[in-house]
């Protein structure tokens, strides 16, 4: 063999090299020449989950910053964690669809998100219960509370899903 200068193959995907496209063992839609836009994701139960928790916590938020009467800090804070979850859900569902994860590596996206929806879940859960407490018959901020439930409750079935893709996952390939 010769050392002079050569071809040096720069992509880490071997699939469309010699079976055509789609012939590796990875999953469909992961090769880097499709795109930065998954098309799939949307139509996934997780991207679902994510569309329906960030509505419920807009919703939520909508309703006890409308109310006449909401200037105790308990609904500050309620407005503060809704609106959090908010820009972080969002932040994961654009990673997730602009495929953001294969450029940034350096980031186990399953367990940050796993540690977002557990300490997420918990803030909105005490936010829920004290709005809920502080309500005064107020109809704007009993909505607002029961949508801080809904989402909380949206928000543990996400915890449950990130939990089985990060720990279970992990195990099961440490396992073999």
């Amino acid at each position: 063999m010769s050392h002079g200068a050569g071809l040096v193959r720069t992509t880490c995907s071997s699939s469309s090299s010699a079976f055509g496209p789609g012939a590796g063992a990875g999953p469909r839609g992961a090769s880097p020449s499709e795109g930065l836009l998954d098309p799939v994701y949307p139509r996934t139960h997780g991207a679902l989950l994510k569309v329906a928790q960030m509505v419920t916590l807009l919703i939520a938020f909508i309703c006890v910053r409308s109310s006449p009467w909401t200037g105790y800090s308990a609904y500050r804070y309620f407005e503060v964690v809704t609106i959090c979850n908010f820009i972080m859900i969002l932040a994961f569902y654009l990673v997730h669809l602009f495929r953001l994860y294969r450029m940034l590596t350096c980031i186990s996206w399953p367990l940050s998100e796993l540690l977002h929806y557990l300490i997420g879940t918990l803030l909105l859960l005490i936010a829920s219960i004290v709005t809920a407490s502080k309500s005064y018959s107020q109809s704007g901020v009993v909505a607002g509370a029961i949508f801080g439930f809904l989402a909380t409750f949206l928000c543990l079935a996400s915890v449950w899903l990130s939990y089985k893709i990060s720990c279970v996952t992990q195990s099961t390939d440490a396992a073999v």
